[in-house]
């Protein structure tokens, strides 16, 4: 009974060891089979895609399919892909609070590209290490005020990179010398970026000559439009009046095009500000402030564009913000592009607005 068992055994030891050695013997001729049918003449399709010839490859997990030296889409081939980045955080590390902010020290363009290397050709920056939820373009509206230019490059690029924003910079110059007009200016600045880059979804409206005394004062859009420069220097560090809404102020996409944009009739000095604020309130839509102690600004000096009068006409048109909000407004601007210059720390779009109309005589 002893060597009966014995011998039950082994052969059933014989019978494992044949099996294993015929599944080696076949899975080493697929892998032969696959290797010949690179060089197989029946086909140039086969030679291309010799994975098409066995799946044994793919099936296995480490097993890297043979490359044939032509572009692969994703879902044809499983190959390496960048790492997916974690959300930016709400409140950015990197935050220093206060800035010293001082327009005496000599400012050239170049060392302001030296101080912003990861600024890319255009103005246009991503933070490394994370996702941002918003991508903002910053608009600034722009004539004869390069020496403005400089300091707010200066100073706002390192901001904006510490609040870990995905933005792109866009100064929009008026071209001529006809009376500036700051609010067509940004309508314009709005439908060029969105033509450069669609995924925009928050638009901040900058003047050239304000910067902000304190990084914390993020540079974002949410749910209500948002006004940055709620204390300037040049006012004492307060609102003027309760409904200013000038300097520096943010909408998302979808609050921009709600309110029809900006008026483009306000030519000259002052008034569309009032109006914007009027069109925001008829909307239903209540304006967010930060706390007045980072929503601080410094006014670089400058003497007044002779060609930036007030409009004379200003106080009549802010009342009547409800009947010219629907007709006036981004779906109205006219306009044409004369030059787009991709510079390495912003984009300038050189723009023909037009003329203002003729006013009659004051008195």
């Amino acid at each position: 009974g002893t060597l009966e068992r014995v011998c039950k055994a082994v052969l059933l030891l014989c019978l494992l060891h044949f099996l294993v050695a015929v599944i080696l013997y076949f899975d080493v001729y697929a892998q032969h089979l696959a290797f010949f049918s690179r060089f197989s003449a029946r086909g140039p399709a086969r030679a291309l895609h010799p994975a098409a010839s066995s799946s044994t490859n793919f099936s296995r997990p480490n097993t890297t399919a043979p490359s044939s030296g032509l572009p692969e889409s994703p879902s044809a081939r499983p190959g390496p892909t960048a790492p997916v980045l974690p959300p930016c955080p709400e409140s950015p590390p990197g935050l220093v609070g206060r800035l010293l902010i001082e327009f005496t020290s000599p400012m050239p363009l170049e060392r302001v590209q030296r101080e912003n290397p990861g600024v890319l050709l255009g103005g246009r920056y991503a933070p490394p290490d994370c996702t941002p939820a918003q991508t903002v373009a910053v608009i600034i509206p722009f004539r004869h005020r390069e020496h403005h230019l400089r300091y707010w490059l200066h100073y706002l690029h390192p901001i904006l990179r510490r609040q870990r924003l995905r933005y792109g910079v866009y100064v929009i110059n008026q071209h001529g010398e006809d009376t500036f007009n700051r609010a067509k200016l940004l309508n314009v600045g709005f439908l060029e970026a969105l033509k450069e880059d669609a995924t925009y979804d928050c638009f901040i409206f900058s003047d050239v000559d304000l910067v902000p005394m304190d990084d914390r004062n993020l540079y974002r859009c949410g749910d209500q439009p948002r006004h940055f420069a709620i204390a300037m220097d040049k006012f004492g560090f307060r609102l003027p009046y309760a409904g200013y809404f000038g300097g520096v102020s943010g909408l998302s996409k979808a609050q921009f095009l709600r309110i029809n944009g900006f008026p483009n009739e306000y030519w000259g000095w002052g008034g569309e500000d009032d109006d914007i604020f009027n069109r925001i309130s008829l909307t239903g839509m209540k304006i967010s402030r930060p706390d007045i102690r980072i929503g601080r600004y410094r006014m670089i000096k400058h003497d007044r564009d002779k060609h930036n009068e007030p409009n004379p006409q200003r106080f009549t048109k802010i009342q009547n913000t409800k009947l010219t909000m629907k007709r006036d407004g981004i779906g109205s601007v006219r306009y044409q592009v004369l030059e787009v210059s991709r510079q390495p720390l912003f984009t300038n779009i050189t723009v023909d607005i037009g003329r203002p109309p003729s006013w009659p005589p004051r008195g």
